[in-house]
């Protein structure tokens, strides 16, 4: 999937998406993209490097996901117990989508309790 398809799936997940630039005051964070869902973070990425997702996961499922899927391997700059990476340019589009839907159920869920 390409960086502009992978956008406009997120923002489509949910009219309380919102998409920030949020670590432009740091070298190298200046291009991650970030969305958030209630003001949490479900999945982000560096535009100059579309090479991994991260996005969060129930911990019980990463293994098995990593030990199936070659697209599936650790974040970047997150802990790898909740999140997990997805290459993008060779995962499935189905995989990738519902890996991303997760994420964002995980963290509405988690913060929906919260309030």
């Amino acid at each position: 999937m390409d960086i502009e398809s992978y956008r406009d799936f997120c923002l489509s997940l949910g009219d309380d998406v919102e998409e920030k630039l949020p670590f432009q005051k740091f070298k190298n964070g200046e291009g991650v993209l970030v969305f958030y869902v209630m003001g949490h973070m479900f999945s982000f990425f560096d535009c100059n490097d579309f090479t991994v997702v991260s996005l969060k996961c129930q911990p019980e499922r990463i293994d098995d996901l990593k030990s199936r899927h070659d697209c599936i391997g650790n974040p970047y700059n997150e802990s790898s117990k909740h999140w997990i990476g997805v290459d993008p340019t060779v995962a499935p589009n189905d995989l990738l989508e519902g890996l991303t839907r997760n994420s964002y159920e995980i963290v509405k869920k988690k913060y929906q309790k919260k309030r």
